[in-house]
């Protein structure tokens, strides 16, 4: 298999066959071994295969949404599943024919390998499935947390080292050497993120989250400066830009001067900030005191209406991966705002999610990360705004 493309590890279970069920599901990079996504869910009353075939078809459906275009591998410890899927065993049960046929309408014929696995080479879906019948017999949901640690679980894998998911802003649990001081890992894939230019709410430092506003004429100004210097470097080989429509015209001036296409990622954008969307943090302070101060306090609190900022690096990870595994090597320009590239910073540092508050992040300023093979990565540039002074 290409190491451009996914692996998709599943697993499900039930406590009675048939009886409570879950399945557990993973999507990794084929390359880094990199976690881009993974769930448990619990699915009621069902047998083990039922919840072995809901597994594969959650990771699938998972692997279309990051990319569609590369080839899969899924990895599961269900003979019946493996050898079914691949043609090998006929099925006669109704319930897993129509399974099978809705996994099959998730990728074309020939674009996914089914591979079987011992039991102890599927424990990170086995773990999920698990958990998710854990937290259903409780009355709870299982839901996901955003990537931040190194999984030692991994170490002994095809792949080596890769991020899993872990509560943000916690510790990892082991601290990856310096770069420079481990192993040779190839060309590392080097991301500058450039935040766009101004809009007419930055100077007056407002709240500016999902809502839309246009670049203001000095924020048309400093896309065309720092594209202006891009292009000068002629380093870069790939552009991706969140979807709102200042960054877009951000990345716009950079790809006219670069003759690259732009390839919007929808994980980029910034935060939501419900009710406090257009109002300065003073305004905000003084209509919801408690609420500003536990968002201050927790990265877990989401302001009123709005999108925590655990929420945020959640889905930040994921569209870090994918321009990862897309541009393996290569220097990337990714065009987004100050909460996408405060997270990617702070996971690059290993700092806690306080550590954004303390991080003072320009208008068109341009930052530059390298992430290695092992999930490590090495800060080389932070807010350089040279390129914006009047001449």
């Amino acid at each position: 298999m290409s190491a451009r493309g996914f692996v998709v590890e599943a697993d499900g279970g039930s406590r009675g066959n048939p009886g409570p069920a879950a399945y557990g599901a993973v999507v990794r990079d084929a390359g880094t071994g990199a976690v881009l996504w993974e769930m448990g869910e619990a699915i009621g009353v069902a047998t083990n295969n039922v919840a072995e075939y809901r597994g594969v078809l959650a990771g699938l459906r998972a692997a279309r949404d990051l990319d569609p275009e590369v080839p899969v591998e899924v990895r599961a410890d269900s003979k019946l599943v493996v050898e079914q899927m691949s043609g090998r065993w006929k099925i006669k049960h109704a319930d897993m024919r129509d399974l099978a046929a809705q996994v099959r309408d998730v990728y074309p014929a020939g674009r996914v390998k089914y591979t079987w696995v011992p039991r102890e080479k599927n424990k990170h879906a086995d773990r999920l499935a698990n958990e998710a019948m854990d937290l259903a017999a409780k009355g709870e949901v299982w839901r996901p947390k955003a990537p931040t640690a190194i999984d030692p679980e991994l170490a002994d894998t095809a792949t080596g080292a890769a991020t899993r998911t872990a509560e943000a802003g916690t510790a990892a649990k082991s601290v990856p050497p310096p770069a420079g001081w481990g192993p040779d890992l190839g060309t590392p894939t080097t991301v500058v993120l450039l935040r766009h230019g101004e809009t007419a709410l930055t100077p007056q430092k407002r709240f500016s989250g999902v809502g839309d506003p246009e670049l203001s004429e000095r924020g048309l100004w400093q896309a065309e400066r720092a594209a202006e210097l891009l292009a000068a470097r002629g380093t870069i080989q790939a552009i991706v830009t969140s979807p709102l429509a200042r960054c877009r015209r951000t990345a716009d001036a950079a790809a006219r001067r670069l003759g690259l296409q732009v390839r919007v990622e929808e994980g980029f954008r910034e935060t939501d900030f419900g009710a406090w969307e257009g109002l300065t943090f003073a305004e905000a302070r003084e209509r919801w005191p408690d609420e500003l101060s536990a968002w201050l306090a927790s990265p877990d609190a989401p302001p009123p209406g709005g999108e925590s900022f655990t929420e945020v690096a959640r889905r930040v990870v994921v569209a870090r991966d994918k321009v990862l595994a897309r541009y393996p090597g290569k220097t990337v320009l990714v065009v987004t705002h100050v909460t996408p590239i405060k997270t990617l910073v702070r996971l690059a540092l290993d700092a806690p999610a306080q550590s954004m508050f303390r991080m003072e992040l320009s208008a068109a300023a341009l930052t530059a990360i390298n992430w290695w093979a092992d999930g490590n990565a090495s800060l080389r540039v932070y807010n350089d705004t040279s390129h914006l002074r009047d001449t």
